[in-house]
């Protein structure tokens, strides 16, 4: 059995891939920073008849989240998907002038340090493997900056740039790279933004692995 690391895991679009690609028969590994919400969670998806294990780490903090995603390999399996999609943090939302240099060392290290760090952690496993995705969620900031969100649509652009390069090098290897941008919130009973329906576009962009930045919905990238 494979594993799909999610990192950022939560009940609402963590817990719906975790279905989507539980499903499939993939293991799955939990991660965020609550050990006690993991849990919870955990052990609603091995009732339902899923593998899955909670392992907390703070993003911020390399040595956690490469301990954490190490200990979910060792004990789960290797890890074939990762996927990074945590919840920004609300220092991160503030608007632009009145953002500060310690507000975008926040968000870069959530958004550039953090993803750094898990796909070097899991690189190796999914080079074992033959095979290997990595899927990036973001918000529409990061094709389209909003003076209002400024740490986002700073940190979340250098998130961008990271994807695409990663797409360009790793594909060669077999390792697929994509993100999916979220236009708006994600919101139950959304025809787009439903985190069912986020789930199937991230299993359709694992397996399809044709493209490498999918939209919820159209809109303009520059005014």
């Amino acid at each position: 059995m494979t594993v799909i690391a999610i990192v950022g895991a939560g009940t609402g679009l963590g817990a719906a891939v975790a279905r989507r690609f539980g499903t499939e028969g993939f293991g799955i590994a939990l991660i965020s920073r609550n050990q006690k919400k993991l849990d919870l969670l955990a052990d609603e998806l091995t009732a339902e008849g899923f593998t899955a294990r909670g392992y907390a780490a703070n993003v911020r903090y390399p040595e956690a989240l490469t301990a954490a995603l190490e200990q979910a390999a060792q004990e789960l399996g290797p890890i074939e998907v990762l996927e990074y999609s945590p919840l920004p943090q609300k220092e991160f939302l503030r608007p632009v002038l009145e953002t500060t240099v310690t507000d975008l060392a926040a968000a870069v290290e959530f958004s550039i340090y953090g993803p750094v760090t898990a796909v070097h952690q899991v690189l190796g496993g999914m080079r074992s493997l033959g095979r290997g995705t990595v899927l990036f969620v973001n918000g529409g900031s990061a094709v389209r900056p909003n003076p209002s969100v400024a740490g986002t649509s700073i940190a979340f652009a250098g998130e961008a740039g990271l994807a695409t390069m990663l797409h360009d090098t790793l594909g060669a290897e077999n390792i697929h790279v994509g993100q999916l941008i979220i236009s708006g919130a994600i919101e139950p009973g959304h025809p787009q933004n439903d985190p069912g329906a986020l789930a199937q576009r991230l299993w359709e962009h694992h397996t399809r692995r044709d493209t490498f930045r999918e939209y919820t919905e159209t809109f303009p990238t520059s005014k």
